[in-house]
């Protein structure tokens, strides 16, 4: 960062600048709701009988007992050996009392305390996040088409981030700057997180100097004491098994390092049924819960009762190519499959709302909110990559960013609008008198009463009739997004941070650099 940017931020943060406030008064690009944690109302969808959760979470202990997974961190697998498992070299079996006793011991729900107490999330119960897209190399939009990753892209994602009230966390890069030389790409991408968003932040764990400068800059950011910040969580992780059965040497460490000093780990295999794993649904959930469950052992027995979530990746590939595919039946079903086996486990739940299409068409929307469906049937807690995400992953787009968004507003709304309500007002036998046969019930004191709150008003889609459509000329609903992602971006504001916060984080990403950042030669 330079000093000019440096001095622009510090005037900015005393100034009390932020986007957020335009974005809730509704006088900014857009009018959207305003921030708060959803609450899922509905029973979860339950695709399995109880005899189906005991046989699938039985297949997960047998594959942890008789088979066991690959612990590649030899600190982890001495470790292990200690609390009693059977440790061959880097393969480590481990019992079912085990894993059940460690379990008990992980919370059930957690919040998450950014730098504004006010983005505070909750995770667990009925509560669902939204994060960002995350980790895709590439970037796709309508004036530049594809192109690689870099560090002005990656900004403007996550002024949308901090712009969107319905998205709660700031997760992986939203696209990977290569433009910035690795050993000190975090030190500025975690820079710009914590400046232009006052959301919660994610570390990635791949290195044990990436993860110590994330906590740091963190700690910096909310001007915290070390004992602060380890009292209670304050960003996390999400790290990823290596399908099938094993968990790699820097996911390991990194998930270590954030459990002892009490932040959240979300623990998350990677399995595509019928390639890294299983070709059956329950096999494949079976596999993947085996992977999560060994780790959240691992991590309980060094810090009980430290944070820890389980993500589920499952869903199918194309058998022809072996592409995985996203927003299908079968990775409902797995998703939901999943929910049921977690609430049993007692720890909250991660899911995706992903899709495989290139380009933000009707295809990229529909497999997209057939993931988030699943989400929502399967008791979802954070979903991950909910806005943004194209092409399996391979490709981050603004203008799906901002289409996306619409559809999290239409799924807040429904948890929101109280259509089984029956109280005496909510069944409106007055209003039905009032208005008699044949009336209408516009100009209803019923209907004015709740007008500004009754329905979700769209800011990408367009629901005017044909004729003023018409006169209008067509307009796709990606063009719309972009002129909108555009104007957001001309309209923006950093949202106010402390300014000897903001000081003390300049003078640490400083030193960090002229120390050389993060080791690459691994």
């Amino acid at each position: 960062m330079s000093d000019d940017q440096a001095s622009k931020r510090r005037a900015g943060s005393r100034s009390g600048g932020h986007a957020g406030n335009k974005a809730r008064s509704g006088a900014a690009a857009i009018s959207q709701m305003p921030w708060r944690i959803p609450v899922n109302p509905d029973k979860p969808v339950e695709p399995l009988d109880a005899e189906g959760v005991q046989r699938i979470h039985r297949t997960a202990m047998r594959i942890l007992q008789e088979i066991g997974i690959e612990m590649l961190n030899p600190e982890a697998c001495t470790i292990l050996k200690q609390a009693g498992c059977k440790v061959s070299g880097t393969n480590v079996k481990m019992d079912e009392a085990f894993v059940m006793e460690m379990l008990g011991h992980a919370p059930a729900s957690f919040t998450i305390t950014p730098r504004n107490p006010e983005r505070e999330i909750i995770l667990g119960g009925n509560h669902m996040v939204f994060v960002n897209v995350s980790s895709p190399p590439n970037a796709w939009d309508l004036e530049r088409g594809k192109r690689s990753g870099d560090f002005e892209t990656f900004k403007e994602f996550m002024k949308l981030t901090q712009y969107f009230n319905c998205i709660h966390v700031a997760g992986g890069y939203p696209v990977e700057p290569i433009d910035i030389h690795p050993s000190v790409r975090h030190l500025d991408c975690l820079f710009e997180k914590l400046t232009l968003t006052d959301k919660v932040v994610h570390a990635y764990s791949l290195g044990a100097e990436r993860v110590e400068d994330v906590m740091e800059m963190t700690r910096l950011a909310g001007g915290l004491s070390h004992a602060e910040f380890e009292a209670q969580p304050r960003m996390y992780t999400n790290i990823n098994s290596v399908s099938p059965l094993k968990h790699d040497y820097p996911m390991l460490d990194g998930a270590m390092r954030l459990a002892r000093r009490g932040q959240p780990v979300v623990v998350t295999p990677f399995t595509l049924a019928g390639a890294m794993a299983p070709v059956t649904m329950a096999g494949a959930v079976a596999l993947s819960l085996a992977e999560a469950l060994s780790a959240i052992a691992l991590l309980q027995y060094i810090k009980p009762g430290c944070p820890v979530a389980i993500g589920t990746f499952t869903s199918n590939v194309d058998m022809k190519s072996g592409a995985p595919a996203f927003g299908t039946p079968e990775y409902m079903r797995a998703t939901q499959m999943t929910g049921q086996l977690v609430r049993f486990y007692g720890v909250p739940l991660r899911s995706s709302g992903v899709c495989a299409a290139n380009v933000p068409d009707g295809q990229s929307m529909w497999e997209t909110s057939n993931s988030l469906w699943a989400a929502v049937q399967s008791g979802t807690n954070m979903v991950y990559h909910a806005a943004g995400w194209l092409e399996g992953g391979l490709i981050a787009s603004p203008e799906k960013f901002v289409m996306d968004c619409e559809v999290l507003q239409m799924i807040q709304r429904y948890f929101e609008a109280q259509t089984f309500a029956t109280a005496d007002d909510d069944l409106a036998f007055d209003a039905i008198k009032e208005v008699g046969p044949g009336g209408h019930y516009f100009g209803c004191q019923h209907t004015q009463d709740r007008y500004s709150t009754a329905f979700y008003a769209p800011f990408v889609s367009d629901w005017r009739n044909y004729e003023a459509w018409h006169q209008d000329g067509a307009v796709w609903t990606s063009e719309r997004a972009h002129r909108l992602y555009k104007q957001i971006l001309t309209e923006f504001e950093a949202p106010p941070i402390n300014g000897d916060h903001l000081e003390d984080l300049t003078r640490f990403v400083a030193r960090r650099k002229q120390e050389g950042g993060a080791p690459t030669d691994f």
